[in-house]
């Protein structure tokens, strides 16, 4: 199963839940504030993985690594590249 189908599995139980209980849809005779909690709560999800996204690719770009090694080889490609082009007779 891909992550895909996952995700959209997760959201169509998700809403089929709050369908149930928003619209009470099954009799559960729940009280009037379970209904009014349930309503909104699509948007606080959807307000929580916002913030949970944000934080995610803060911390990420906070602890990325840097490649010391991969910089001075891509470096050498360039000065190379330059050398070959010059020969080649580009002017820069």
């Amino acid at each position: 199963m891909t992550k895909l189908l996952e995700w959209l599995l997760g959201v169509s139980v998700l809403g089929s839940l709050w369908a149930l209980v928003t619209f009470d849809l099954l009799d559960l005779s729940l009280p009037q504030t379970y209904r009014e909690v349930a309503w909104p709560m699509p948007l606080y999800l959807l307000v929580s993985f916002g913030c949970y996204s944000l934080a995610t690719v803060g911390y990420r770009v906070a602890t990325f690594n840097d490649c010391n090694e991969a910089a001075e080889e891509l470096q050498q490609q360039i000065k190379e590249a330059k050398e070959d082009l010059r020969r080649r007779g580009l002017k820069m």
